[in-house]
């Protein structure tokens, strides 16, 4: 009984992942009492310091103590009465607290060596996709041979003796005033192809500029600093989606703002800010209690009307804020939903709603695209799908989208600190190709991105914060 009880104390002790790496005896010591010995080897020392002290080394002592006590009181219960034994279970069950409180703590660190080795490979990833992109870069423009001198095509310069060459000769030839003259000087640059001297260099020539499309319906060039807003005051608010209509109606203008805070089982307040220093303040004007939960983080606004997703449903909604009342409600055909076809991040964002120069768009995968991602045209009153395309992007492996000029932008991760828009659809063409346009996580979870195509701008939310990004374009 003895050995299968301090057997136990070592498993709780090593763990399930460190079985194999510890050894017991025990034997007699030099006054004849039997002593339990125990060897452990350290999973993260090679060795061990000179002159170890401390508080590692103060608690290592304490709980060899309560080590051997233990076996005391258990050898004692084994030679004494049954009395004993019972009062040894106490003492037990302290150590065996503290063994799986240990145990729970290395757990806890190994969870996190783990997602930080998981952001390693994703920075690892997003560094061969930009050396990818690097090597696809167009060759600058050769630079046009000059005319070779006449004169040096002179067929009266004849070559010296003694094997030497033309050229040679040339540069030691006396100029006008007497001097020898060399074809080194910089000033002149010889071009004739049979006496070119080639020299293999490396330089890094960056690609030229494309020049800026001023109206804002170019291709997404670059995408700016993070803005920070506001700061969502509680849970609630660390996943949520924010918006500005870009065209508002007589009833609220332009520079009102509204917030969802998506935390929850019953997502139905909707919250209005006069304009963005009223947000920033955390003051709304405006509290509408939609009548019907709010699924996740993909809802919009365009043209006076809130669009989002019915809680549990493909059911797409569209709520007049002028009469606070649901206009429109339309199920869009065979479109996954809480939790089928997600971005990576999870959330339920299965079916996420855009808004750009063109229109209404819904962002979505089926079962039949077999989780690729579908993009389809939405009418703002009805809601019917006009058309569809379906692309090879793979929903769950991108961390969200936003809809540009007819264009499907996709964000790499939602937790890198410097990732990239890595995709891009083009409605027009159906065609996508991959791009390594740097986008910043500031705050390393960001659950809802959108494009106001009103204000140019990117809007966030990432991890309880509400940030904007400016964005550039340039012509192909």
């Amino acid at each position: 009984m003895l050995m299968l009880l301090s057997l136990c104390v070592c498993t709780l002790l090593l763990g399930s992942q460190a079985q194999d790496r510890a050894s017991m005896w025990r034997g007699n010591d030099r006054s004849g009492l039997c002593q339990y010995s125990f060897t452990v080897a350290s999973p993260r020392e090679a060795s061990c310091p000179q002159g170890a002290s401390g508080p590692e080394l103060e608690g290592l002592k304490t709980r060899l103590g309560l080590l051997e006590a233990l076996v005391s009181r258990l050898a004692a219960g084994d030679a004494g009465s049954g009395s004993t034994s019972s009062g040894s279970e106490p003492g037990l069950r302290d150590v065996l607290d503290q063994v799986v409180g240990e145990r729970n703590l290395l757990r806890g660190e190994k969870q996190l060596l783990e997602g930080e080795l998981e952001a390693l490979q994703r920075r690892m990833e997003d560094m061969k996709k930009e050396m990818e992109n690097l090597g696809n870069r167009p060759c600058p423009p050769q630079r046009t041979p000059q005319t070779v001198n006449p004169a040096l095509q002179d067929s009266s310069l004849d070559r010296p003796s003694g094997g030497s060459s033309a050229m040679s000769h040339l540069m030691g030839r006396p100029n006008s005033q007497g001097h020898t003259g060399s074809l080194r000087d910089p000033t002149w640059e010889f071009s004739g192809p049979g006496f070119q001297e080639m020299k293999a260099e490396v330089t890094e020539v960056p690609a030229p500029d494309r020049p800026e499309d001023t109206s804002g319906c170019g291709h997404l060039l670059s995408v700016g600093e993070p803005v920070i807003h506001r700061k969502a005051d509680t849970i609630a608010g660390k996943y949520g989606v924010w918006m500005q209509d870009p065209e508002a109606v007589s009833t609220y203008g332009p520079n009102m703002v509204w917030r969802i805070d998506t935390v929850g089982s019953d997502v139905r307040q909707l919250f209005g800010y006069e304009d963005m220093e009223q947000l920033s303040k955390g003051f709304p004007s405006k509290v509408m209690l939609l009548p019907e939960a709010v699924e996740s983080t993909g809802a919009t606004l365009y043209r006076g009307s809130l669009y989002y997703q019915r809680r549990r449903s493909r059911t797409i909604l569209r709520y007049d804020l002028s009469s606070e009342s649901i206009a429109a409600r339309r199920d869009l055909p065979h479109a996954g939903f809480h939790g089928q076809f997600p971005y990576s991040w999870g959330g339920y964002t299965d079916i996420d709603l855009a808004v750009d120069e063109s229109g209404l768009w819904a962002v979505y995968s089926t079962s039949k695209a077999k989780g690729a991602i579908v993009i389809s045209k939405l009418d703002p009153d009805t809601l019917e799908v006009r058309r569809s395309w379906e692309t090879n992007i793979r929903k769950n492996s991108v961390a969200n989208s936003f809809m540009i000029c007819g264009k499907l932008y996709t964000v790499a991760s939602y937790t890198s600190p410097n990732t990239t828009v890595n995709h891009v659809y083009d409605t027009e063409t159906s065609q996508s190709k991959a791009v390594a346009i740097p986008f910043k996580n500031k705050f390393r979870y960001t659950s809802m991105i959108d494009y106001n195509p009103a204000q140019k701008k990117l809007l966030a939310w990432d991890n309880f914060h509400m940030i904007s990004y400016d964005t550039r374009f340039g012509r192909q």
